[in-house]
């Protein structure tokens, strides 16, 4: 799959662009704050339906202006002809997604059609903040691989915040609606169940993947591992909402479920948060992505024949070290992964570093919110 074509307008810096890609390398090249990662940022929006940097998307509105449009054209040896893809926001109106001018009726309907992996310099916020960080990142790969999985997650969440709302309710003067807390409860268990064991069925399959990835990044040293924290193997989740029932009204909200668990990152036996390098936890987070990239290249949702998804790589020539850039390059050189966008802010460093890659390059000059072929 390749995105043949991008437009934007009043997105982010741009009040407007039309860039035209090949199907190898582009490159973003340009200062920092010139808005190369915000061309990244408009590809995961046309991939995934929102910004990978920010979960409000009006921030991703030009200031003054009130609306956005993103618009990519895609192709691929498995569709019959290009498919356009289009994200518009308008400043008070709910987000719209079309495919070919066809509204979706539901977002999720979207994910997994036009997968993209981006290794950002942010990945290790993975490792860094909570677990809140860590089930987002893996919700968003195993909906991109299993539909059924989306949703029972989007029907999870829609129960919970209702049953968060009831909680906060039973404070005021009504009192406490325990009967309906109850139906809730009982929709609510079932979902929550499938979900744990869902993810832990895939922990299985994503875990060998990982560890590959990490043993070539770091030439066998280290033992890495993932472990799945969940409060739900082993329990009957109906009978832990109700054995919570009372902390959950005095502090309104819901205190157990899959919207708890966590994914612990281990190397050696030692939280890798606590105990590994920098360059370790570096070399942790792009062994996820490309393990990411592995699942979603064979197994993406949607599909009889996957393609391999888009890569967007963030600043890597200046984050990373020689020793991980080269295994990256690597796997671009062995053909591992198809249409790739990157950013730098040295031209010569890139073309250097891309010298012995063998693929097409394109590569374009951002600066001050125009883009233009060097």
């Amino acid at each position: 799959m390749t995105l043949d074509q991008l437009h934007l307008l009043f997105f982010k810096n741009y009040d407007e662009a039309n860039l035209a890609f090949c199907s190898g390398i582009n490159c973003f090249i340009g200062d920092n704050g010139s808005g190369k990662t915000n061309l990244l940022d408009a590809i995961h929006y046309l991939a995934l339906t929102k910004s990978a940097f920010t979960s409000l998307d009006a921030q991703s509105i030009k200031q003054g202006a009130d609306f956005f449009v993103v618009k990519g054209k895609f192709s691929a040896p498995v569709l019959e002809r290009p498919e356009t893809i289009q994200v518009s926001l308008r400043v008070g109106q709910k987000k719209i997604i079309t495919h070919d001018k066809q509204p979706y009726d539901r977002m999720a309907d979207h994910i997994g059609r036009y997968p993209a992996v981006l290794i950002s310099p942010y990945d290790t916020d993975l490792i860094r903040q909570g677990s809140e960080e860590r089930r987002r990142y893996f919700d968003s790969l195993q909906s991109q691989l299993d539909h059924e999985f989306l949703e029972l997650l989007i029907q999870y969440n829609g129960l919970l915040r209702q049953r968060n709302a009831t909680l906060k309710q039973g404070v005021g003067s009504h009192g406490f609606d325990t009967l309906y807390l109850q139906a809730l409860d009982d929709q609510l268990a079932p979902l929550g169940e499938s979900l744990s064991l869902r993810r832990a069925d895939f922990l299985t399959q994503f875990i060998p993947v990982f560890q590959r990835h990490y043993a070539q990044l770091a030439d066998g040293r280290e033992q890495v591992l993932l472990e799945y924290k969940s409060q739900l193997p082993g329990q009957n989740f109906r009978h832990l909402l109700l054995a919570n029932e009372r902390r959950d009204q005095v502090l309104q909200r819901s205190t157990t479920g899959p919207h708890r668990d966590d994914f612990v990152f281990l190397m050696d036996e030692m939280p890798v948060k606590s105990y590994a390098s920098q360059g370790q936890q570096k070399s942790f987070v792009i062994a996820l992505k490309l393990a990411q990239f592995e699942l979603l290249s064979t197994q993406a949702t949607g599909s009889s024949s996957p393609a391999k998804p888009l890569l967007l790589l963030d600043d890597i020539f200046d984050r990373l070290d020689d020793k991980r850039i080269a295994r990256l390059l690597e796997l671009v050189a062995d053909h591992t992964f198809g249409q790739v966008f990157l950013t730098d802010t040295n031209l010569a460093r890139t073309d250097e570093a891309l010298a012995g890659v063998g693929s097409d390059i394109l590569r374009f000059r951002v600066q001050g919110g125009t883009v233009e072929p060097v």
